[in-house]
């Protein structure tokens, strides 16, 4: 299943990643390639979670990050 991930930078330092669609799935990491490997770990044990625990789990569609580009007028 593939799930939309988004990574912040952490303010000291590193980064920091949340699964939309599983509320309460974060981890981080010091680099953006070690934050997403850890995110397939955080994401494989939050659904193991979840299936112990009888809980559906949730499309993994559910949410979806798209970019958009915005034209900001530059300051006087």
């Amino acid at each position: 299943m593939d799930y939309a991930v988004v990574i912040h930078k952490a303010e000291e330092g590193g980064y920091w990643a949340e699964v939309p669609a599983l509320p309460g799935c974060y981890t981080q990491g010091e680099t953006i390639e070690e934050t997403l490997t850890n995110v397939v770990e955080a994401i494989e044990l939050h659904i193991e979670v979840m299936r112990q625990e009888g809980m559906p789990l949730p499309d993994s569609d559910a949410v979806r990050i798209e970019s958009v580009t915005v034209n900001v007028p530059t300051a006087a």
